[in-house]
């Protein structure tokens, strides 16, 4: 069934007094059960995916090079130009201010003041997304939307035990916090099918399961990885640290990737009979892919292609960087057993995505 504004608005506001009466609603131990492709952002076509290349936005050519050199040699004026024109092209308008209004959805009853951010990083490895693209999601967050950088929480709940030391992300505004493991996946949570079949329980991220996050911003590295995951890992994949990556390493992993996408932990609460998200948590999924690489999760940047992507729904952007990207672009050629259920299991087909399948270039 499509989800026009107004009945998502109406279901918001619905969602929001169920909150305020009664405040365990979004921790109960129902099943999960996203309805495949229904609307999960209401403001920006789920299956639009932009990218933009930019030598520009690097000083100097260093493939192999180390996180805090990139860091060094990434030009942040430049970077947050694109990330502004991403947004303008993800939500179809000219006006970046107007962009970020609809890519960010204030939660229902409350004030954007209030209203907390996780942004969820992959700390594994050698690669890790730079300063610039983490600042200017953050900023845009306190300056455009009015968001208390207080209330922003970044972290990798599996591998951010060293966040602070190995990526001290520079230029953040003040009272961001870098989290790190930010407590870990130690609360147990309902996922459905089609992990093991009929789900099961899983670990997770408390602040994930007892809705103390607003809004999930995904900010995901453009590397390698088994061919069980399409043989990459980006924003679907980055949520093994939203969620214990344990079951990824037994057998059902594929099928275990493709359901914690689907729960209410990611993609938001939902209305327990129709499977239609209410309000979205994850709004929007980010590539940093300025360095890149065929081979992963755990080594060095091979390549250096000056770009990013930007989506809002995780399974299409990773479909489309895979496949457009990676495949066309760089010659990495993906997995399609995994990666066709990226569209499959979200209920849609090659058929359903704009612009002929192509990443629309900013």
């Amino acid at each position: 069934m499509k989800i026009t504004r107004r009945r998502f608005m109406r279901d918001a506001a619905l969602m929001g007094t169920a909150i305020a009466v009664s405040p365990t609603i979004l921790v109960r131990k129902a099943r999960a059960s996203w309805a495949p492709g229904t609307i999960v952002h209401p403001n920006v076509n789920n299956l639009r995916v932009v990218g933009i290349e930019d030598k520009t936005m690097t000083r100097d050519l260093a493939p192999a090079s180390s996180w805090a050199r990139q860091d060094e040699l990434v030009v942040k004026e430049a970077v947050w130009e694109n990330i502004d024109k991403l947004a303008c092209g993800l939500a179809e308008t000219k006006n970046p201010g107007e962009a970020w209004k609809n890519i960010f959805i204030k939660p229902p009853r409350k004030s954007w003041s209030d209203t907390v951010v996780a942004i969820k990083t992959n700390n594994i490895g050698r690669q890790h997304t730079r300063s610039a693209v983490m600042s200017k999601i953050c900023h845009t967050l306190v300056h455009r939307m009015g968001i208390k950088g207080r209330n922003i929480h970044i972290y990798d709940g599996c591998h951010g035990e060293d966040m602070a030391s190995d990526t001290p992300f520079a230029g953040l505004p003040e009272g961001c916090h870098i989290q790190g493991k930010w407590g870990g996946t130690t609360l147990s949570t309902a996922v459905a099918g089609p992990w093991k079949k009929d789900g099961g329980d899983a670990e997770c991220l408390n602040h994930l399961v007892n809705g103390s996050v607003d809004i999930l911003v995904n900010v995901a590295m453009c590397k390698g990885h088994s061919k069980g995951f399409g043989g990459f890992t980006m924003t679907m994949k980055n949520h093994f640290g939203s969620f214990s990556p344990r079951p990824g390493h037994w057998f059902g992993a594929q099928d275990y990737l493709m359901a914690i996408n689907q729960t209410r932990e990611i993609l938001g609460p939902m209305d327990s009979r129709t499977g239609n998200v209410l309000y979205p948590r994850q709004q929007l999924c980010l590539v940093d892919a300025l360095w890149a690489s065929e081979c992963g999760p755990g080594c060095k940047a091979s390549h250096q292609p000056n770009s990013l992507f930007m989506g809002v729904l995780s399974p299409i952007v990773d479909y489309q960087v895979a496949t457009r990207f990676r495949d066309e672009k760089m010659g990495w050629a993906p997995g399609m057993k995994a990666t066709g259920r990226m569209l499959t299991e979200f209920g849609y087909s090659e058929r359903d995505l704009p612009a002929g399948g192509r990443i629309i270039e900013v």
